[in-house]
């Protein structure tokens, strides 16, 4: 009963984890500017007379596809977002809405079909009756599917 108190706070701190900047690579997650981003680039500047090394980040929002950049002492801390991937099956798509149905047969109707080329493409596909596993990139409360496959488990 009082771990229910905890789960609910909305401090976000559940949402990223720090981690030194110097430790981040490319291909992984860290927030810029508030966003959750893939680092695409990054470069590390010599120690000055009187300073750190410097890292210098590019990402890509995993989310709305922007790109944003950060300069970051080696040494200080980044928050990285904890970024989850998860694939559902694909039962109907009503009013905009995906009915997506996990692994152990629970389903959920609280995603809409993306305003995207996959998105486009999931309705375009399902409408000919193909089945499909929808993949969900989940990351600061937010939720998007990213990708899609046909189901070959017939």
């Amino acid at each position: 009963m009082a771990d229910d108190e905890f789960e609910s706070a909305g401090s976000g701190a559940s949402q990223t984890y720090p981690q030194q900047c110097s430790a981040l690579r490319k291909n992984g997650f860290v927030m810029l500017k508030g966003h959750p981003c893939k680092i695409v680039e990054m470069s590390t500047s010599k120690t000055g007379k009187h300073g750190h090394a410097k890292v210098h980040l590019v990402g890509i929002d995993i989310f709305s596809g922007k790109k944003y950049e950060d300069v970051c002492p080696s040494t200080h801390n980044m928050n990285v977002p904890h970024v989850t991937r998860k694939d559902y099956q694909l039962t109907n798509i009503d009013d905009g809405h995906m009915a997506l149905m996990d692994e152990g047969g629970e389903v959920r109707e609280d995603l809409k079909v993306p305003e995207s080329d996959v998105g486009t493409e999931i309705a375009e596909r399902f409408d000919k009756g193909e089945d499909l596993m929808v993949t969900i990139l989940k990351a600061i409360d937010t939720e998007l599917a990213i990708a899609y496959k046909l189901n070959s488990e017939k």
